[in-house]
């Protein structure tokens, strides 16, 4: 009988992978992304200093109802305003080992359209 793959360790994988590849500095701070299955969570993260820069995640007061994915772009919308008040324009996005697509795509767009770059 062949086995499934555990989704988790396959993502875990995709994380590391791309973390090894990217790093946010206090030029360009990395933007990272986490995905339970109620909410989502976004931080602004300088890694050289090791400090968390701005965050937001679906449990703060600004952040509109609806479906999932519509909150996801609420997040998005919030995290890219509160770093627009830290002078922050330019990130590189880490996904968090999960797939673009869906509510991952909804916050990334969302943090561009309000003025974020990556």
């Amino acid at each position: 009988m062949i086995s499934k793959p555990d989704k988790n360790k396959t993502r875990q994988k995709r994380h590391l992978r791309v973390r090894g590849k990217i790093s946010g500095t206090a030029k360009c701070p990395r933007l990272n992304v986490y995905r339970s299955n109620k909410n989502i969570y976004a931080q602004v993260i300088d890694d050289v200093a090791g400090v968390t820069l701005v965050s937001a995640s679906t449990l703060d007061s600004e952040v509109n109802g609806g479906t999932k994915t519509e909150q996801a772009a609420s997040v998005g919308e919030v995290v890219a305003k509160r770093a627009a008040e830290k002078s922050i324009k330019e990130v590189v996005f880490d996904r968090g080992g999960d797939l673009y697509h869906g509510r991952i795509e909804a916050l990334a767009e969302s943090a561009r359209k309000n003025g974020l770059d990556f």
